[in-house]
């Protein structure tokens, strides 16, 4: 049986959903009583039962003892539960919903061991077992059985079905899943779900609470709880009058036997020396005899107690027996005899639920050495005192016995003899009178316990709470998104805005261009990454006539500034390129020349990337271009050139035939007299190359131009290689470089989320592709 499944249940209730059952209890202060008159409670304390102050804290620990919650569970029966499968989750039965109760008649073999099985109504009190599970394990099986029958076998033994008194024929349809647990396994679950506390500081009064899926029997744990409590309670209370009993009842049984003989005695003596009950006139010497003999009854007696309960704890010093609870008129050794006891009994309580092993057992077994030392020392000096108030009676007497001379001395052996006689009937009585307020002092043991509030139940469950969950909810809501950002940012080693470049870039800077989003409708983060998706692989001229949209307005920065940047009007040839693939090189050369070209300006745009041919795409990627040029298929280069009809002031020179050569060809005359011819014929040329640091093609298109572009693209390049490109424009690696900032998103100078057009070069695919 699984533990939860035995306490998850309900009348009717989910097992989803957990009620919490109150009580309070009132532990009675003994010690201060007042409901017994000062003459009842005198006598009490007079038999050596003076009642002692209750430790409210130990009783809050014996309250949650496992050896409690043990018995609880064996007398509700808690080892084995009953439920119904539903589709999400078990609805346990119990008290008004259990239709029938199961019970092992002869297990296969232990059984303290955990099982399990399914009973199925097959109508009329007929039923089916299946499914049968055996100290975790699956041992199969199925058979019928019917109510009350024990003689039907099963792979975990002999069980019988009994009905309840709620059980219908009509009603009972559905499977019930029979669980048993072992009884340790049971209590230990009913302790997790119990609460014992004090409910104020200042008072004796404990709160308990139970939280269980059925209200009912949360309830009757709490009921049954309080009861055992208050049993177990008395019966460690009558642990000193059930010791004290015994004792008496032994002394009795010997004196008893002593007295006999003594009578015996007498009266063989009387018979044999003819002495008569009458011995004579009562003279001043006899009641000086009889006054002694008084006293020396009395003291005898106190001796005797005080003999037999020093050879008693002698004795039983060992075995850690109550002390009988006699009086002796002295108010010491009654303390320590009071006080050994209640230790006594706090020390066999701790051991019980613990073990002797335990530290506090061990001090407490320390105390209880030295009260039983100081107790043997306590009752050799009462004895002392007995004896030497004994032996002045007895000179007392004999002063008196030697006055009547004339007496015979047969007379004198009488008296002695009788004397010893009334010694053992007056022992004889003093016994007898305890024995009886021995066995009054156990029936007026009354609970320790009074109830203040019976156990009630809520109305509305306590687990799990749906306020917490929405708020859990809620907070975990906000807080993932803020931390999966946090952690994008944290984690994020690429630039992000302009402000990575502040004070680690000095090269001079043309602008920033935005994420290019076509809908011009799409905002946030998703949509941003959905606009990248989508126009991953397009090339798109975004730069119109007339337009006024954030883009436009970027390039129109990139123009003017490209314009101041200008040394002189020899200044027209300009390569672009950056470190990596992917930063947008070809996007922006195509769109700032037709800026340029918007503005009237003669432009030419070369595709230097005779590898990828990313500017010819623009154009449709004609067949010939200047790989054929260079190549010596083409001779006029005019011819090759690709013109626009809506902006006659912009050419482009493709690619063409891909070559397998293109370092080769780039390093010929040819290049260089195409760069010449064209500087006199434009404006402004720009030569789209590709990425520097992956070939060298770069390098040389730069020594033929005026000036070097630099793509730096948002979320592409790492901000480590910023200290590289800042080293790169101080030694002059590339002429007169200058940068753009591509990509950026939420405006000019601010950080943004790092999505972008998505114009990838694949230099990697095309180069191992090569190899």
């Amino acid at each position: 049986m699984v533990l939860v499944r035995s306490f998850r249940g309900s009348n009717g209730c989910h097992s989803g959903f957990l009620y919490t059952s109150t009580a309070t209890v009132l532990i009675k202060e003994t010690g201060k009583t007042q409901s017994l008159s000062s003459d009842i409670s005198a006598a009490f304390q007079n038999i050596g039962f003076a009642p002692s102050n209750t430790n409210v804290n130990n009783e809050l620990i014996s309250m949650r003892s496992p050896a409690l919650a043990m018995e609880v569970v064996r007398r509700l029966n808690l080892d084995v539960s009953y439920a119904n499968k539903g589709f999400f989750r078990s609805t346990t039965l119990y008290g008004s919903s259990l239709p029938l109760r199961v019970e092992m008649v002869k297990p296969s073999s232990d059984v303290d061991k955990a099982w399990s099985f399914t009973v199925t109504p097959l109508g009329k009190g007929n039923f089916s077992l299946s499914e049968f599970m055996f100290d975790g394990d699956d041992v199969g099986g199925q058979c019928r059985i019917s109510f009350n029958d024990s003689s039907v076998e099963t792979p975990i033994g002999s069980v019988r079905i009994v009905p309840t008194s709620f059980y219908n024929d009509e009603t009972c349809v559905e499977p019930v899943y029979v669980s048993h647990n072992t009884v340790y396994g049971a209590a230990k679950g009913l302790s997790s779900n119990l609460t014992v506390s004090l409910v104020d500081e200042k008072a004796t009064v404990l709160g308990l609470s139970y939280s269980d899926v059925s209200t009912q029997r949360a309830r009757d744990i709490l009921n049954m709880l309080i009861t055992v409590y208050n049993e177990n309670w008395v019966k460690d209370k009558n642990q000193v009058a059930v010791s004290t009993s015994y004792f008496i009842n032994e002394r009795l049984a010997v004196i008893e036997r002593e007295l006999s003989d003594v009578e015996e005695n007498i009266s063989s003596y009387r018979s044999e020396n003819l002495i008569s009950a009458d011995m004579g006139d009562a003279s001043r010497y006899m009641e000086q005899i009889d006054k002694a003999n008084v006293a020396i009854l009395d003291l005898s007696n106190r001796r005797y107690m005080a003999q037999h309960v020093k050879d008693y704890l002698l004795r039983d010093s060992g075995n850690k027996q109550l002390l009988p609870a006699l009086s002796m008129n002295n108010s010491t050794i009654a303390d320590l005899i009071s006080e050994y006891n209640d230790k006594l009994l706090q020390r066999n309580a701790l051991a019980a639920n613990s073990s002797v092993n335990n530290p506090l057992v061990a001090d407490m077994d320390t105390a209880l050495n030295a009260l039983s030392r100081a107790l043997v020392v306590s009752i050799e000096n009462e004895l002392l005192t007995l004896d030497a108030q004994i032996q002045s009676q007895q000179d007392y007497e004999n002063e008196a016995i030697s006055q009547i001379s004339s007496n015979p001395k047969r007379l004198q052996y009488l008296i002695s003899v009788e004397r010893q006689q009334k010694v053992k009937e007056s022992l004889y009585l003093y016994l007898l009178q305890k024995r009886e307020e021995n066995e009054l002092s156990q029936a007026f043991t009354a609970y320790n316990t009074r109830v203040i509030t019976p156990p009630i139940s809520q109305n509305v469950p306590t687990s799990p709470v749906t306020r917490n969950i929405l708020l859990v909810a809620f907070a975990l809501g906000i807080m993932i998104p803020v931390v999966v950002i946090f952690v994008q940012e944290y984690m994020n080693t690429t630039v992000r805005g302009k402000k990575d470049l502040e004070n680690i870039v000095s090269m001079p800077f043309l602008g920033e261009i935005p994420v290019y989003d076509p809908s011009h409708k799409r905002k946030g983060f998703k949509n941003l990454r959905l606009a990248r998706q989508k126009h991953q692989d397009v090339q798109t001229v975004v730069v119109k006539e007339g337009s006024r949209n954030v883009i436009n307005e970027a390039f129109r920065v990139l123009r003017t500034n490209l314009e101041f940047m200008r040394n002189n009007d020899n200044a027209k040839v300009m390569t672009v390129t950056s470190y990596n693939p992917g930063s947008g090189k070809s996007f922006t050369t195509i769109n700032m020349a037709v800026s340029l070209a918007i503005k009237q300006k003669k432009v030419l745009v070369i595709d230097g990337d005779l590898r990828h041919y990313s500017i010819s795409s623009y154009v449709g990627l004609p067949p010939l271009g200047l790989a054929d040029y260079l190549a010596k298929r083409a001779d006029d280069i005019d011819n090759l050139l690709v013109k626009d009809s809506k902006l006659p002031s912009l050419h482009i020179l493709p690619v063409g035939s891909i070559p397998p050569n293109p370092t080769e060809l780039l390093m010929g005359s040819r290049m260089e007299r195409v760069i010449n011819d064209v500087r006199d014929k434009y404006d402004y040329v720009f030569i789209d190359c590709p990425p520097v640091d992956m070939m060298a093609d770069t390098s040389i298109i730069e020594k033929l131009a005026d000036s070097t572009i630099f793509i730096v693209r948002v979320g592409k390049l790492e901000r480590s290689m910023l200290s590289q490109l800042e080293n790169d424009y101080q030694n002059k690696k590339l002429k007169n470089m200058a940068l753009v900032l591509n990509g950026t998103v939420g405006g000019r100078g601010r950080y943004g989320y790092r999505y972008g057009y998505g114009y990838g070069y694949g230099y990697s695919d095309y180069y191992d592709n090569k190899k």
